[in-house]
């Protein structure tokens, strides 16, 4: 008997027999079956909306309660500078972490991101492109807060978000020049109605003088009882900001180049912008390159570094063939090890 039970603690222990063992119980915890459980079919609710191939995809972020936000924080009355400045520091930091990103249009307490029509971030997922556009542009505005706004954050900020897909290149165009048209009715209000604020009158008194104007009636009401010529106001008040990549060298005379995104405020409804800037329309086309970094690049991150020019052009190539790239995480369709699940 006892002859017995050894021969079968022998067997037991036998380094095949534990090899297959451990195999066996380490297949239990792979994580494919873990993604593989009973409990996955919960997964089939779930539905994906798809934006349509060929076309531009637009994304604005839009303050949410920005009103009640901005006069709890002291912001400056029409226009707050370091304010508009901090939403375009969050713009661009968005645009360094989506290469597909062409070009932002802001204004306000909104921004507009041009994704490439060809793009296939997230496989063109509505609410994975929706998610994580605004999510980092929120907490972008919230880290660099300091940076800017000298006031403390009294509390966080939201942002709402929307997706709009637009066919053709008129259509996106006409998209940003309604958004900039825009900007321009507001500010002329905003000057005009603050300006009469300052210069005494009560709030409801400024809104009943403006009932009914137009815009020639509210540049001579600046102009006679604000002493505002709004022809000399600020661009960046007036237009808005229209944020691009460029490729700007060093120093002088260095061969080594960084990608920096650039803030201008200039019209971008008539040709000469989009003539000037074709690649922002054509992925085809270069990104262009400046020699040096003038005061209008305020808003700099170093992305790329290259060497000599050269290499410029080689490293374009590579930039156009990786354009489709995830520039989250490269795992899409596979379970990660250690029991965690996959990235949708």
């Amino acid at each position: 008997m006892l002859r017995t039970i050894f021969r079968l603690r022998t067997f037991q222990f036998c380094p095949r027999k534990l090899q297959v063992e451990f195999l066996s119980l380490r297949s239990l915890f792979s994580s494919s079956t873990m993604a593989k459980s009973k409990f996955e079919y919960v997964r089939e609710f779930e539905s994906h909306d798809i934006c349509l191939p060929n076309c531009f995809i637009v994304v604005r972020v839009d303050g949410k309660g920005f009103h009640k936000f901005t006069e709890a924080h002291g912001f400056e009355k029409p226009n707050d500078r370091e304010g508009l400045l901090l939403m375009s520091k969050a713009a661009a930091r968005v645009m360094e972490e989506f290469n597909d990103i062409s070009c932002a249009y802001g204004q306000s307490d909104e921004f507009s991101f041009v994704f490439n029509r060809d793009t296939n971030v997230y496989k063109r997922r509505t609410e994975k492109i929706l998610s994580v556009v605004n999510s980092l542009f929120t907490s972008s505005y919230v880290f660099f807060w300091d940076k800017f706004i000298s006031r403390k954050l009294k509390y966080p900020p939201a942002f709402d978000a929307r997706i709009v897909l637009y066919p053709t290149v008129n259509n996106l165009r006409d998209y940003l020049s309604w958004r900039q048209a825009d900007a321009h009715i507001n500010n002329l209000y905003n000057t005009a109605f603050w300006g009469l604020v300052k210069a005494g009158k009560t709030k409801q008194e400024a809104e009943q003088k403006l009932c009914g104007t137009v815009s020639s009636d509210k540049h001579e009401i600046l102009f006679k009882t604000c002493s505002i010529n709004y022809n000399n106001e600020c661009e960046l008040y007036k237009k808005g900001t229209m944020v691009i990549k460029k490729l700007v060298a060093k120093g002088k005379g260095d061969s080594t180049y960084n990608t920096v995104y650039v803030p201008l405020n200039c019209d971008i409804i008539q040709d000469k912008f989009w003539n000037d800037n074709p690649q922002l329309l054509n992925t085809e086309l270069d990104t262009p390159v400046c020699r040096e970094i003038t005061e209008e690049c305020q808003l700099v991150f170093v992305k790329t570094k290259i060497t000599s020019d050269e290499d410029v052009d080689s490293n374009k190539k590579k930039t156009h063939k990786k354009k489709n790239r995830n520039p989250q995480r490269r795992n899409h369709g596979r379970a990660e090890t250690n029991g965690v699940k996959s990235e949708d």
